[in-house]
Formats: structure tokens, C-alpha cells, sequence
């Protein structure tokens, strides 16, 4: 294990492996470098690059600094990248797709990056984000109750009921209990993007940087309105479906995408 030091002294735990230009990998809510789909996909990208993979501030190794800030996340982020190099490329999935867009906007070493899924709902193919929702998960984490900030969460994702039932009797039941108290973060993160507003060219016009914008053929159409959304408002973007794919994409499948967006040859 490797650590870096964010703008506001926080410790951020990575792991580096592979050979090539370098890759900063970015997870969405409630995974960490052990656990959830980065682990798998850095192993089908390190023959091409140096592939980071970390864990976001309160997670794993990492250490975490009150209060939170979505731009601490991307100052964690900008520390990796100093660390990695110039012309650093980056990929996020889900909520970390919409960190690693903050990102983007702020930080011009980024050569090319790559988004999947970024949960952005941008019409009214699925009810918004209530008002309400974050100020009640905060107090469910704050009250210890991690169990019921996970299912509450779930729910609010889509999980099928079955799966929230039965996925405190499951081994990764502790790691999602021990992730909780960072959905809030991902949450604040994603919140001006879950209110059914239509996305606009001028939020996103920072992002000068040739842009990968995919999405599963399997996913609902609210995660594909928004994917569409995102990559027509984008400056220099690229649109892909990976079909038989949803939200939980497979690494094998969008590996190769991946690599051919990265290294120009497609």
C-alpha cells in the first residue's frame, strides 16, 4: 500500500501496478480498491498502463477530515494525479464518473477521460432525488445506524427488494456497513444532477478534454437519457453503448473499450 496527502492533509491510500501511461481509476459509492469491480478491471488494463486505483477519502486505508466537501474529493484526486504525472488518464464508474467530471473541470493534467454511468437524471423518466433524502440519510449515519443508510440507499437505487433483504446475511454485508458513512458524500456529489433538470452545454464547458461517455444496452432509460444528455452537452465527447451491460458493468466488456479510447486507436 501506497499514500498521498490531500490539499487538507488527509492520508489517501493507492495501489499502483502495471506499465504504460498512466490510468487513475475512481469508484462509485461504496466500493473501495478491495472491494467492488475496480480490482477486476485494473488487471484487464495493466498490461497497457499504470493503473491507480484508491480509496476515496473515508474508506479502506484512507483517512477521512471533517467537515466534507465534494471539492476535497477532488483535491484527493488532484493529488493522485501530481503523483502519477502529466497527461494522466481517468475513469470513473457511477458516482465516481461524476467525481472524476468535478474533476475535469478543475484540473488540466487530465489528457482523456472516460465516464460510465454517472447517475444523472435529467428528465422525468424516474421520480428526482426528494428534498428530503440526504438530510435523512446524514441522520441515519449519524444515529450509527449503518445497516439501514446501506438498504436505504438500495432502495433508492433500484436494488431489487429480494436482494435488500437478503444481503445482510451475505460476507460483504460488513464492507457495504463499513462504506456508509461515505453514501453521503456520494450523494452530495450527484445531487444537482438527480433533480429531473436537463443537463446544458454551459455547465460542462469546461471540459475541454476528448470525453468517453458509455452506458449499458441493458440499463433503464433514465440512465440512458442521462448518459445521452451528458455526452451532447460535452464539448468533445464520445458516445458508446456496451451491449448486454447495465449498471454493474463487467470488466471484460468494457475493458477493450477502455483501452481503445485511451490509447487512440479507435
Amino acid at each position: 500500500m501506497n499514500t498521498v496527502r490531500s490539499g487538507d492533509g488527509t492520508t489517501i491510500a493507492y495501489t499502483r501496478a502495471g506499465q504504460g501511461p498512466p490510468l487513475i481509476l475512481v469508484d462509485g459509492a461504496l466500493c473501495s480498491r478491495s472491494f467492488g469491480p475496480m480490482p477486476k478491471l485494473a488487471e484487464q488494463l495493466t498490461p497497457q498502463f499504470t493503473v491507480y486505483t484508491y480509496d476515496r477519502r473515508g474508506r479502506g486505508d484512507s483517512g477521512d477530515t471533517a467537515p466534507y466537501e465534494p471539492d476535497r474529493e477532488v483535491e484527493d484526486l488532484e493529488a493522485l494525479i501530481a503523483l502519477a504525472g502529466e497527461d494522466v488518464y481517468v475513469h470513473g464508474t457511477s458516482s465516481g464518473a461524476a467525481l472524476a467530471l468535478r474533476a475535469a473541470k478543475r484540473i488540466r493534467s487530465i489528457a482523456k477521460l472516460a465516464v460510465y454511468e454517472p447517475p444523472f437524471i435529467v428528465d422525468d423518466t424516474r421520480p428526482p432525488m426528494p428534498d428530503d433524502y440526504l438530510p435523512r440519510l446524514k441522520a441515519l449515519v449519524a444515529e450509527g445506524e449503518r445497516g439501514d443508510a446501506v438498504k436505504m440507499f438500495m432502495r433508492f437505487v433500484g436494488t431489487p427488494s429480494i436482494f435488500t433483504a437478503v444481503m445482510p446475511l451475505t460476507p460483504v454485508w460488513g464492507k457495504l456497513k463499513a462504506a456508509a458513512p461515505t453514501i453521503p458524500y456520494d450523494l452530495a456529489i450527484m445531487h444537482d444532477h438527480q433533480q429531473g433538470i436537463p443537463l446544458t452545454p454551459a455547465d460542462w464547458a469546461a471540459i475541454k478534454l476528448p470525453t468517453l461517455v458509455a452506458v449499458g444496452g441493458k440499463s433503464p432509460d433514465w440512465m440512458t437519457n442521462g448518459t445521452r444528455a451528458l455526452a451532447d452537452a460535452l464539448p468533445d465527447a464520445t458516445y458508446r453503448t456496451l451491449p448486454g451491460q447495465n449498471h454493474m458493468v463487467k470488466a471484460l466488456a468494457i475493458a477493450p473499450v477502455l483501452t481503445e479510447f485511451f490509447t487512440g486507436n479507435g
